[in-house]
């Protein structure tokens, strides 16, 4: 039986991480020189990551796992601009998506939801043996196997405890997977 396809998106409109469905990881963004004109280098990056037979780059993923905006942070108005237009892609591909907060995130990589950068690149070495070129790559990786999980193919095994932290989030029902 073939994985499900599952995409991890740490949006920023600095450096979003991504996770692909193959694993790998990238970062894209731009200087802030750019201003709003990073939100189209984004949206194009994702989308071409997210693929689709309309725009002929293969099936679309079976789901996209997103970070949630941080809620306290002066930054999310500005990573707000860039939530809107991934999820508007990704609703005008017919793609679903999750939306994780970062302490579902933490605890479901680390056990404790206010885990720092340096705990959640530890985790991903301690179960994946993975190393990351920043912390987007390495949280979007995370919220890559989250979804895996979710959808019963992990990549990376986690204490029960942490994998019921998934629980929390507003799961799309998803055609032919579990």
């Amino acid at each position: 039986m073939t994985p499900p396809a599952v995409l991890g998106l740490d949006l920023s409109i600095t450096a979003t991480g991504i996770a692909y469905r193959d694993g790998s990881t990238g970062t894209t963004g731009g200087p802030s020189d750019d201003g709003d004109q990073r939100l189209l280098t984004i949206e194009r990056t994702v989308g071409i990551a997210v693929g689709g037979e309309d725009i002929r780059l293969g099936p679309l993923p079976d789901l996209v796992v997103l970070e949630d905006l941080p809620t306290h942070a002066k930054a999310a108005g500005i990573t707000g601009m860039v939530h809107g237009a991934v999820r508007a892609l990704l609703l005008r591909r017919g793609v679903p998506y999750v939306v994780l907060t970062p302490a579902t995130l933490k605890a479901y990589a680390t056990g404790k939801g206010t885990a720092d950068k340096t705990a959640m690149a530890l985790a991903a070495y301690k179960r994946a043996g993975r190393e990351f070129a920043d912390d987007n790559q390495c949280d979007a990786a995370w919220l890559r196997w989250a979804g895996l999980d979710r959808l019963g193919a992990p990549e990376v095994t986690v204490p029960a405890a942490q994998r019921e932290r998934l629980n929390k989030a507003n799961w799309p029902s998803l055609k032919g997977i579990s």
